[in-house]
């Protein structure tokens, strides 16, 4: 594995008496993508909103770059490079797919306000680099011929390219993404999946995706971290992981896995 970029040490999260995430530790490597999977109720989205801020751990500490950021909110997660994607979309709809790109920058291309009401050459090279960057993006997703289209009009797989757009717009250095692939049929999947394995060390540096489409996780992860009632059952290749009894009985029962 390459050298650890994201470092998750023994997280904990209970809500009242269900304790959602036991004890959980593992890495995201400088340049991977890392599935994180489970049949549903493992923990995955709560293990997603405790390393992005939005949930506070019992116990435990996540990493980031050598610098602990436990302790930091959702927002400041984000300046530091650590942005995430929603199982519910983000979308503007009103807006155009360059416009939603393109407003999704204002975490790096925000000016003060007297520059707003005094333009010089600093904001208009800055507001031209933003719209190269947001047609760049788009591009880059393959919405460019929707790029001037509502979003409203955008097909299911079309959307959930875009709100990837949208997250890539903030320069995230890792991307963590919620269950992108929810809603697409398996031609929608396998392109998106074909993305997806463009982004490292070119628009970031990691990838944490939180996934059911066991096709999609296993064709384009570099790694995979199963989790089970709230504990890590499994953590190696994709290939590794298959071939795993215990990841094959949380899926489909003992006596499945017996029989493997």
């Amino acid at each position: 594995m390459n050298a650890a970029f994201l470092q998750v040490s023994g997280l904990s999260k209970s809500f009242g008496g269900n304790q959602a995430v036991r004890d959980i530790s593992f890495e995201v490597g400088d340049g991977e993508i890392v599935g994180l999977i489970g049949p549903n109720g493992a923990g995955k989205t709560t293990c997603f909103n405790l390393i992005t801020g939005f949930y506070t751990p019992d116990a435990g500490r996540v990493r980031f770059r050598d610098e602990d950021v436990t302790a930091l909110k959702p927002y400041q997660m984000a300046r530091r490079g650590i942005v995430r994607s929603f199982q519910k979309t983000n979308i503007l709809k009103s807006l155009t797919v360059f416009e939603n790109v393109l407003a999704g920058q204002y975490l790096v291309a925000k000016q003060p306000l007297w520059r707003t009401f005094f333009p010089g050459r600093v904001v208009r090279k800055a507001e031209s680099e933003a719209r190269e960057r947001a047609a760049e993006i788009v591009r880059t997703m393959g919405l460019d011929a929707r790029m001037n289209a509502p979003a409203s009009l955008l097909a299911c797989g079309e959307l959930r390219l875009l709100e990837v757009a949208l997250a890539l717009a903030a320069r995230p250095a890792i991307l963590m993404l919620d269950e992108p692939a929810a809603g697409l049929n398996s031609h929608e999947a396998a392109r998106f999946g074909e993305v997806l394995r463009t982004l490292p060390g070119r628009w970031v540096k990691s990838v944490l995706i939180v996934e059911h489409n066991m096709g999609l996780v296993m064709g384009v992860c570099d790694r995979v971290v199963v989790m089970n009632f709230g504990r890590k059952l499994a953590d190696g290749r994709p290939a590794q992981v298959q071939a795993d009894a215990r990841v094959i009985e949380a899926y489909l029962g003992s006596a499945v896995a017996e029989g493997a």
